[in-house]
Formats: structure tokens, sequence, C-alpha cells
């Protein structure tokens, strides 16, 4: 498809399945995805702080009951205590997985798939962040866990995050969405004019 003579032809396609570069298909669902990462990293952050200054040394302090219960711990594994013995390999893994939360961000047009992204790298990088900032030293400080339920491990808001945010991504998958808020079978269903349009896009 050609432009006017002078034109300089955009082959940038701002629609779910932009053909461009691939980066910020729509920006206001990238925006969003940095929004949630941003402000949950935020809230873990600041509940882990009013954490260790109200809860060190303390009873454990009962929120609903036995049901859910403020008890501080340092947990140097993953989230619910997993792989304590690896706190080095756990936290480069996690700055691996920031990168590819990051990469995989980059084609993400969907609310859904905004918010659980977001909240997967929140969940990763609030844990990351104890991890190189805390004692006993860089790679090898111990998270700040703080919540309580009978029969399961400590954990806190980062392990939620990470929790829910696979959640709502395993969601879009079973529903057959992708990252652009197509369907799978799109392209199949699509009539054969608009595919021929793409095409010559």
């Amino acid at each position: 498809m050609q432009a006017a003579r002078g034109t300089p032809v955009d082959h940038r396609d701002d629609g779910p399945a932009g053909t461009g570069s691939g980066f910020l298909v729509r920006p206001r669902s990238w925006l969003l995805f940095i929004a949630v990462a941003v402000v949950m990293v935020a809230i873990d952050q600041i509940a882990k702080v009013l954490a260790v200054r109200h809860l060190t040394g303390e009873p454990d302090v009962e929120v609903v009951g036995e049901l859910l219960q403020l008890h501080l711990t340092y947990n140097p594994g993953a989230a619910f205590s997993l792989g304590t013995r690896f706190t080095v390999a756990i936290a480069c893994l996690a700055c691996t997985a920031t990168l590819v939360v990051l990469w995989v961000s980059r084609r993400v047009a969907s609310p859904v798939w905004a918010v659980g992204l977001g909240l997967l790298l929140a969940g990763i990088d609030g844990n990351l962040i104890d991890r190189l900032f805390r004692d006993p030293a860089p790679f090898r400080g111990h998270v700040v866990d703080f919540l309580m339920l009978p029969n399961w491990p400590v954990f806190n808001v980062a392990d939620i995050c990470i929790n829910v945010g696979v959640g709502l991504i395993l969601l879009q998958v079973l529903r057959g969405v992708n990252l652009d808020g197509s369907r799978v079978d799109a392209r199949a269903t699509q009539p054969r004019g608009t595919e021929d349009a793409e095409e010559e896009q």
C-alpha cells in the first residue's frame, strides 16, 4: 500500500495486532501495567517497613481472630519459605524474571493481561528489593513476611501479587486471549478482505 508522493509511510499499527516494531502496541495498556507494578511495589515496601517497626519483639497480633494474624519473620528463601538455602540463586532468578516480564510487556494491549503482568512484576520485585538491600548482605537479604494464616507459611503483599498475577495470566490463557487482546482463533473467523488489507500493510 503506497502513500502519496512526498508523504512518509508510517508502518506502525496502534490496533490490537500491531505490525510495527511490536513495542507499546497500546501505550495505555502498557502504562496500566507499569502503574499497577509501581503502586503494588510501594504498598508492599510500606507494609514491610510498618511490620518491622511495629512487630519487632512483639507478640502476634490478631487481625481476624486466629484466621489472620500478624507475625513478623524473615525469610531467606522464595515465596512461602521455599528454597531457603538458595538465596543468591533466587535473587538472580528474580532479576532474570524481571527482564522477561518487561520484555513480554512490550506486546501487552489487553487490560487484564496488563494487570496480571503488573502484579507479577510487583511480586517479583517487591521481594527482590528485600534480597538486594536487607541484611545480611546484597543478594542474600532476607524477605520480610508478616501475614499468617492457619496451617500456611507466613507471607507478604508481594507473595499475594505473584499469586493473583499468575491467576489472571492463566485465566487469559484458558480464555484464549492473547497479549494484544485478540482471541486465539481470531484469524480463522476474520473476513477475507480484512486479512488481505493487513497483509498489504
